[in-house]
């Protein structure tokens, strides 16, 4: 068993490693995600190239990166995930993890596109407890995250850098998933039990773009300069 997890560069993701590090010892060999390549960021999250790769160097994992246009047709998406998927069949994998949690629609997208191909999908954290419970699990368990984008039709743009705790899941307004699921908001984890060190980082500035409200964030080492 050799697994790739989808990697967001977020706290699923990142609970989800943790996890699979204990149900499968010694199995998980790398991390993939995609990047918007005019942005040089994680599409969604926003998190620029250079976090995620200090998050794979801190998880003691290589990184296997899919660069995407932008703006960037389903076609293409597909397109360039099969590439992705049959390098990392030459390359061993037999599975992939997913950090999905209840979305149906999204699940039964991955299944298909894999039904085909060499790699047989994974949702460690699929429907295992409330996501209230998930929520107060990762942040009991250590993980630390903060907001990078929040949809501003549902959180107020403050919500947008702030940290991943029981403070902002108290503050969250009825209906708005604890987790985010919706796509209320999405995160980037800087420290928690699947990595040997914490990344360094600094919330810097927010912005509205796309109907979305993003912050930041920026490694400490460059804080100073932008």
């Amino acid at each position: 068993m050799k697994i790739v997890v989808s990697w967001s560069s977020g706290k699923d993701s990142a609970w989800m490693l943790h996890m699979l590090r204990a149900q499968y010892p010694g199995c998980t060999a790398a991390l993939l995600t995609t990047f918007n390549e005019a942005f040089d960021r994680v599409a969604m999250h926003a998190v620029r190239r250079a976090l995620v790769t200090a998050q794979a160097e801190a998880a003691g994992l290589p990184l296997y990166a899919i660069d995407l246009p932008w703006p960037c047709s389903n076609e293409i998406y597909e397109a360039k995930m099969g590439d992705a998927v049959r390098r990392l069949e030459a390359d061993g994998f037999t599975h992939i993890a997913f950090g999905d949690l209840f979305l149906e629609d999204i699940r039964r997208y991955r299944e298909e596109r894999l039904a085909a191909t060499g790699l047989t999908p994974l949702f460690p954290l699929w429907k295992t407890k409330s996501t209230r419970e998930l929520a107060d699990e990762m942040i009991d368990g250590g993980l630390r995250a903060c907001l990078t984008c929040v949809d501003p039709r549902i959180l107020a743009p403050a919500f947008a850098g702030r940290q991943f705790d029981r403070t902002l899941l108290s503050d969250l307004p009825e209906g708005v998933d604890p987790c985010g699921e919706n796509g209320e908001f999405h995160s980037f984890v800087w420290d928690g039990p699947m990595f040997s060190r914490p990344v360094a980082v600094e919330i810097g500035e927010r912005v509205e773009r796309d109907g979305f409200v993003f912050a930041d964030v920026v490694p400490v080492a460059l804080a100073g300069q932008n």
